[in-house]
């Protein structure tokens, strides 16, 4: 079962056009098998088939990783340096373990208010060995460090994602969050000092759903 689901990830990454090492394809594969594991004591997701793990989680979380990388190639990073970015309530890690592993030039904090989850995280970067990989067990809100990039996927309304997670925007930072379907509604709800400045339609290999990613920063 694990080489069809092996063939199945190496597939879609192919298709989404990403240049991931046999290693983060390991990585991938192992993280999946740390989420079933853990899942059964820790209750991360409601996912409980490994095929549609790989499917709903993996390789939806995946989908966004060239949209990711596109924005963080156009940002000022010191040499030696990682780009922090901050995933929000990332649960199981879904997408900021995802990004760590295939983005190792970013520096990825997943904060989730739920003290399971936030292990679970802690226990997947020192399993996996991902020196870029944190969890924090906090509210978003409390955070005193700022980040460039915030992420969430499936977390909250724009509204809340935003008002909540803004004291940990940097100046110039960006939020990215991770939708189903075009989400009008969410996005007339917004203040006027949050401005969407591009939504882009994601395909999910091997998954016909809408998604798309929607790009915030906080306006002047």
């Amino acid at each position: 079962m694990s080489q069809a689901l092996r063939t199945q990830l190496e597939a879609g990454v192919a298709s989404l056009q990403l240049e991931l090492t046999q290693t983060q394809i390991d990585l991938l594969m192992n993280f999946l098998d740390l989420l079933q594991k853990w899942n059964k004591v820790y209750n991360l997701t409601s996912v409980r088939d490994p095929q549609e793990m790989l499917t709903h989680h993996l390789l939806d979380s995946l989908a966004a990783v060239p949209a990711l990388l596109r924005h963080v190639k156009t940002l000022p990073v010191e040499e030696g340096q990682r780009l922090p970015l901050l995933d929000v309530g990332s649960g199981g890690g879904l997408p900021g373990v995802v990004f760590a592993i295939c983005c190792p030039q970013i520096d990825v904090s997943c904060v989730d208010t739920v003290g399971k989850k936030a292990a679970f995280i802690q226990q997947v970067a020192a399993s996996l060995r991902l020196p870029n990989l944190h969890g924090i067990h906090d509210r978003v809100e409390n955070l005193k460090t700022l980040y460039p990039v915030i992420s969430c996927r499936a977390f909250a309304s724009l509204l809340d994602f935003t008002t909540w997670s803004r004291k940990a925007l940097a100046a110039d930072g960006i939020w990215f969050a991770m939708k189903g379907k075009h989400p009008e509604e969410e996005i007339a709800a917004l203040p006027a000092d949050v401005k969407v400045f591009h939504v882009e339609p994601l395909q999910v290999p091997g998954l016909d759903v809408e998604r798309c990613v929607v790009w915030l920063r906080a306006a002047a």
